[in-house]
């Protein structure tokens, strides 16, 4: 209840125009809305817009912020749907991620450190192949560390189908990493 009752009065200090108290909101839950953008659509020149465009919407809806839920779960939920925007964007153009070549070239290192590398843009790459249903609440769970209910509170959805998409989602990911690791490694 402290936690909410310092939100407000914080939220009352940026509705009156300080905007250090707005700073101190960004600097808190940017690593979360970060987080959870580059989840959803990979470290993109785009994730950066969105980052900034889920902190743009969350002041220009102060206003309405009724405070039934935390900052925190607000900014997701902004960064989840402008996140699932850009993916559907991104489907209509048919555009595929890319890491720029110069990227490759700079990321050349120890043969250990490459194939962590190797094993990360395997996963990465293996996210970025989960329908968003699965993507968003593997990464609210798993890499942002929402409880189930905070996860449903932020889908709307049911806590039982978060915890089947969960579900869903790791089998998934397990039966497309299983093989390309073993590949991975079976190549030296």
């Amino acid at each position: 209840m402290n936690e909410k009752m310092n939100e407000k009065a914080l939220i009352r200090k940026v509705l009156n125009g300080d905007r250090n108290a707005f700073g101190k909101i960004v600097r808190e839950y940017e690593p979360v809305v970060a987080a959870t953008v580059y989840g959803m659509v990979g470290r993109c020149p785009e994730a950066e817009d969105i980052g900034q465009e889920v902190f743009i919407r969350f002041y220009n809806a102060l206003g309405q912020f009724r405070g039934d839920s935390t900052i925190k779960t607000y900014l997701t939920r902004i960064a989840i749907n402008l996140s699932l925007n850009e993916l559907n964007r991104r489907k209509r153009r048919k555009q595929l991620f890319e890491t720029s070549v110069s990227e490759k070239i700079n990321d050349i290192k120890e043969p250990e450190e490459t194939s962590w590398k190797e094993d990360k843009e395997i996963i990465n790459k293996a996210m970025e192949m989960l329908d968003e249903k699965y993507k968003s609440v593997l990464i609210l769970r798993l890499i942002n560390g929402y409880s189930t209910r905070e996860a449903a509170q932020i889908l709307k959805l049911p806590e039982g189908t978060v915890l089947s998409r969960l579900s869903r989602a790791q089998e998934k990911l397990k039966s497309m990493l299983t093989s390309k690791l073993r590949e991975n490694h079976h190549e030296v």
